[in-house]
C-alpha cells in the first residue's frame, strides 16, 4: 500500500475509496528572485555532523525571493486554462494536498475535473526558501500560534480553545486540530511587494490562466491580477483577506470572479470587517465591468464551515460547486 494510503487510513480509520489519477505531466520550477550580495557578517566555527567542521563564511552572493511552483498536468484535459492555487499567510501549497485528517484535498479535486493545477509556494514560503539576513528583510519573522489559529480560522471562541470546543455545526475536522498545525510556517509582514514580484514571475512562466487564492494570498492575487491583466483570466477569492487599492477597467471588464466565505463571520470584529471589504471590493469589480459572484455558503444553506474551507468536512462538495462555477463562466 502506498505511504499516503497507509496515512490517511490511520487517521481516519477507512481505506480510500477514489482511484488513482493519471498524469500527463508533472513537474516544478522556480520563478523570480533577486540576487543579493551579504558582506559584513561574521566567520564563525561550524559543524555539519561531529565528524564534518569547517570555517564558515556567510558573505557572499545569494539569491533570494524566488518562488517555487509545482505543477500537476491530468491526462485527462478537460480544461482550457490551467488553475494557480495560492497560499494563505503563514501556510505553504501544502494546504491544497490532503485536509488534516487525510482526505483528499483540492489539488485531486481539480485534477480530477480535468485541469492542469500550478500549486504556488510563493516568496518566504516552502519550498521557495528564505533569507536569514536582516539586510534582506529587516523585519523579525512572526508565526501563527495555536490558539491563534483556532480563534482566527473561526474553529470556536477562543475562550474554548483549551477544551476544543468548536463551534456548533463546526465541519473543520477538529479531532484533526494538531495534524494542521505543523502547516504554519514564518511569515515577515514586509514582504507583500516581494510576493506579489514572485507571483506575477510565476504567472509570466505559467502564461494564461485561472488563479484561486485564499485569505492572505487574495492581496497577491487581486494585485497580480492589475499587473498582468493578460495573464489573469479569472479569479477566485477564498476568504480574501486584502485587495488590489485600484480596480482598473481595463483588467477587470467581462472576466469572471467567484468570492466564497464560509460561516461563523460575526464571530470576531475583524471577519465582520473582512467580509465587508470583501463585498465592497466586489461591487467595486462589477461596477467596472467584471462577471462577479458572492457565495456566502451559510446564506445559501451550507452552514458550519470555517476560513479553511479547502480542510472542511465537505471539502470535496465545496470544489465540486467551485468547479461548476468554473465551467459556467467559460460557457458565459
Amino acid at each position: 500500500m502506498p505511504a499516503g494510503q497507509a496515512g490517511r487510513q490511520a487517521v481516519s480509520g477507512s481505506a480510500p475509496t477514489d482511484e488513482p489519477i493519471a498524469l500527463a505531466d508533472v513537474g516544478s520550477f522556480y520563478a523570480g528572485g533577486r540576487a543579493v550580495r551579504i558582506e559584513g557578517e561574521p566567520v564563525r566555527e561550524i559543524a555539519f555532523t561531529r565528524a564534518a567542521s569547517l570555517s564558515y563564511d556567510p558573505n557572499g552572493l545569494y539569491r533570494f525571493e524566488q518562488a517555487y511552483v509545482q505543477y500537476f498536468v491530468p491526462a485527462r484535459l478537460a480544461q482550457p486554462l490551467p488553475l494557480v492555487l495560492l497560499h494563505d499567510g503563514g501556510m505553504t501549497g501544502a494546504m491544497w494536498e490532503h485536509t488534516p485528517d487525510g482526505r483528499p484535498g483540492w489539488l485531486r479535486h481539480f485534477l480530477r475535473q480535468g485541469h492542469a493545477v500550478y500549486v504556488v509556494d510563493n516568496v518566504e514560503r516552502g519550498r521557495a526558501g528564505w533569507a536569514p539576513f536582516t539586510q534582506v528583510w529587516p523585519d523579525a519573522p512572526i508565526m501563527r500560534t495555536a490558539e491563534e489559529s483556532w480563534s482566527l480560522f473561526r474553529f470556536g471562541r477562543a475562550e474554548d480553545f483549551a477544551s476544543r470546543r468548536a463551534f456548533d455545526g463546526q465541519r473543520f475536522p477538529v479531532a484533526a486540530f494538531d495534524a494542521f498545525l505543523p502547516q504554519a510556517v514564518p511569515r515577515w509582514l514586509g514582504n507583500n511587494d516581494a510576493a506579489l514580484r514572485g507571483f506575477c514571475a510565476a504567472l509570466d512562466r505559467i502564461g494564461p490562466c485561472l488563479v484561486l487564492a485564499h485569505s492572505h494570498g487574495g492581496e497577491v492575487a487581486f494585485r497580480a491580477l492589475h499587473e498582468r491583466p493578460a495573464l489573469v483570466r479569472g479569479l477566485i477569492g477564498i476568504e480574501p483577506s486584502g485587495f488590489s487599492e485600484a480596480v482598473q477597467a481595463a483588467a477587470v471588464t467581462d472576466k469572471p470572479f467567484l468570492f466564497v466565505y464560509g460561516d461563523y463571520l460575526d464571530a470576531t470584529p475583524l471577519w465582520t470587517r473582512l467580509a465587508a471589504s470583501g463585498e465592497a471590493y466586489a461591487a467595486a469589480l462589477a461596477a467596472q465591468g467584471a462577471r462577479v459572484e458572492m457565495w456566502k455558503l451559510a446564506d445559501m444553506g451550507i452552514a458550519g464551515n470555517s476560513h479553511m474551507l479547502m480542510m472542511d468536512d465537505n471539502s470535496e462538495e465545496l470544489a465540486a460547486r467551485v468547479g461548476g462555477w468554473i465551467m459556467r463562466a467559460r460557457a458565459a
